[in-house]
C-alpha cells in the first residue's frame, strides 16, 4: 500500500518539452516526411504538417526536454519539508545532471518516481531522450527484464482512476477537486513552446514546472490521507 511509503524515498517530479525545432522549415526534408507520417492520425485532415507542428514537443522522437524540476521530502522531526530543484537549458546537460541525482541520491530499491501521469508522458520521454542523446539509462528508468510490481515508478493519475484505464485528469482538475490551492502560475503546458521560443522566457518556464512538482506533491499527499504542505515548507534549492 502506497500508505506505508516513506515520502522521503520519493522523488517527484516534471518535465517541460517543445518542438525540437523553432518551427517546420528548420526539419530536414526526411524528418518532415516522418513528422507528417507520425502526426497523421491525430491532426487528421484538419492542420497540414506545418500547421500541427507546434504540438511536436509532446513525441521525444520530435521534441526536446528544456526543464525537468524535482522534489522531494526532508524529514525534521514532526515537521514536513520539500525541497524543489531544476534542470533546464541545454538537453544533454540537464539530463546528465538529472541522471547524477537519481544515481547518487535515488538508486536504492526503496527508491521511487512519482509524476503525474508520469508513467505514460514524464518517464518514456526523459528515457527516449537520454538514448537519442547517447546517454546510458540509470537503472530507475531502465525497464527491460523489470516484472510490472518491480517498476520504480509512481502516478498520482493513475492511483486516481481506481481501474479505470479510460480516464484522463489533469493535474489542474485533481488538485481542484481534491481541495488543494491553486498555484499563482501564469501559463498552462499548450504556452510553453511559444513562451520558449517566441518570448525567450525560460525562467517563466521553469517556474511554472516547479509549481507542477509541488502540486504533484500536495495531491499524493492527499491521495494518502496527509496533511498539505504550508508554504513555508516548500524551499527552492
Amino acid at each position: 500500500m502506497f500508505y506505508k511509503i516513506n515520502l522521503e524515498n520519493i522523488l517527484f517530479l516534471d518535465i517541460e518539452t517543445v518542438p525540437e525545432n523553432a518551427t517546420f522549415e528548420e526539419l530536414s526534408e526526411e524528418k518532415q516526411l516522418l513528422w507528417e507520417q507520425k502526426s497523421k492520425y491525430q491532426r487528421k485532415d484538419e492542420f497540414t504538417p506545418e500547421e500541427f507542428y507546434d504540438r511536436a514537443g509532446i513525441w521525444a522522437e520530435f521534441g526536446k526536454i528544456i526543464c525537468i524540476s524535482a522534489g522531494y521530502f526532508i524529514d525534521k522531526g514532526n515537521d514536513k519539508n520539500f525541497r524543489v530543484t531544476s534542470f533546464y537549458g541545454d538537453e544533454i546537460k540537464l539530463l546528465k545532471d538529472f541522471k547524477n541525482l537519481l544515481q547518487e541520491h535515488f538508486n536504492q530499491a526503496k527508491h521511487l518516481l512519482c509524476g503525474h501521469n508520469g508513467k505514460e508522458f514524464d518517464f518514456p520521454y526523459i528515457a527516449r531522450r537520454m538514448l537519442i542523446n547517447g546517454i546510458r539509462l540509470p537503472y530507475k528508468l531502465d525497464l527491460f527484464g523489470k516484472k510490472p510490481w518491480e517498476i520504480p515508478h509512481l502516478d498520482t493519475m493513475e492511483l486516481w482512476k481506481f481501474g479505470d484505464y479510460k480516464h484522463f485528469t489533469s493535474l489542474k482538475l485533481m488538485a481542484n477537486v481534491l481541495g488543494i490551492p491553486s498555484p499563482k502560475d501564469d501559463m498552462d503546458g499548450s504556452m510553453v513552446r511559444d513562451v520558449y521560443y517566441a518570448k525567450n522566457d525560460l525562467d517563466r518556464i521553469i517556474t511554472y514546472c516547479e509549481l507542477d512538482v509541488v502540486t504533484t506533491a500536495q495531491v499524493f499527499l492527499r491521495l494518502r490521507g496527509d496533511e498539505l504542505l504550508e508554504e513555508e515548507q516548500v524551499k527552492k534549492v
